[in-house]
């Protein structure tokens, strides 16, 4: 353009001389005829002047930072935080190779105040089938074959992120009633202002079991109502939405594999040493598990989960 500036060529003859050589996407009218101006002005520097304002560094290492403690900041609301504007913070989101995403929905947001109820039958002789290491075309060693009416009992649980609060074996020829369910969660709360006395006097139980009858007839959801108690909603027959037989039953049961018992008390006491022995980790883990779950089932439109 200088060059056809000095040659004495107007703005539009330069853009149709430089067009005719480079392309039409080479410049601009509007390009020469600001550029002819600034030659007028004997100025022909290509460096930008002083600009008044806040100068153009940005701390990109701050705004990671940013992102990090809190990622569903708008820009302008981090365009504040740095006195530039919005667009500015945009250009370097985009640098720093981000995208505007949405979280997926999950049915609840999980905390300490969530307990975990479920019941699972524990045997007195526990056989387990275990693999066997063989040469090719060598016959198996059998297994003994396990009693089709095995002695057992139902053991009946509740924990939450800290650990077990308090757990019940049934008495062998007991069933789960309405009935029995509401006077084993009296009992749970009894144990609850004990042993989690803030979470009992707040009032913030988030109760999570299945929908079997007895914990869902009407005399267990008055007991409910009567704790001040918040239940979970949990999908009919989901197991793998269970955190019990996810996690702490899948624990137990490796526990349990080939261990007799020869009475009540040698079983229980047993089961309590089991539950004692795990950290809060172990539990913790067992209900972060769930929101996993539900972000699974919910990119499996609703498939069942195996685990």
């Amino acid at each position: 353009m200088l060059y056809e500036f000095d040659r004495g060529s107007t703005a539009p003859e330069a853009t149709k001389n430089i067009q005719a050589v480079y392309g039409e996407e080479a410049v601009g009218s509007s390009t020469c005829y600001r550029w002819f101006s600034k030659f007028r002005s004997k100025d022909a520097t290509l460096t930008d002047k002083p600009r008044s304002g806040r100068p153009v560094d940005f701390d990109d290492e701050a705004l990671q930072c940013l992102l990090d403690a809190d990622p569903h900041q708008t820009t302008r609301e981090l365009a504040e935080q740095f006195n530039c504007h919005h667009s500015t913070v945009e250009r370097h989101l985009h640098a720093l190779g981000k995208v505007h995403k949405y979280g997926r929905s999950v049915p609840h947001q999980l905390s300490k105040d969530n307990l975990v109820q479920d019941e699972k039958w524990v045997c007195y002789v526990n056989m387990c089938r275990r693999r066997q290491w063989l040469d090719p075309g060598q016959k198996p060693f059998p297994n003994i074959k396990t009693d089709m009416h095995p002695k057992k009992i139902m053991l009946c649980i509740w924990w939450d992120m800290k650990g077990v609060i308090y757990f019940e074996l049934l008495d062998i020829n007991q069933t789960i009633t309405a009935n029995v369910y509401s006077q084993q969660l009296q009992r749970l709360n009894e144990v609850l202002c004990q042993k989690r006395p803030a979470l009992a006097n707040q009032k913030a139980v988030i109760l999570l079991h299945d929908n079997s009858l007895p914990h869902v007839a009407q005399l267990t959801q008055q007991k409910i109502e009567q704790l001040e108690w918040e239940v979970l909603p949990h999908p009919p027959w989901s197991p793998d939405l269970a955190p019990s037989d996810c996690h702490l039953f899948l624990s137990l049961r490796n526990y349990l594999c080939n261990k007799h018992y020869e009475d009540f008390d040698e079983l229980k006491l047993d089961l309590a040493a089991f539950f004692e022995s795990k950290p809060s980790s172990f539990y913790r883990r067992g209900i972060e598990l769930l929101s996993e779950r539900w972000a699974n089932v919910v990119e499996n439109n609703g498939d069942y989960i195996v685990h």
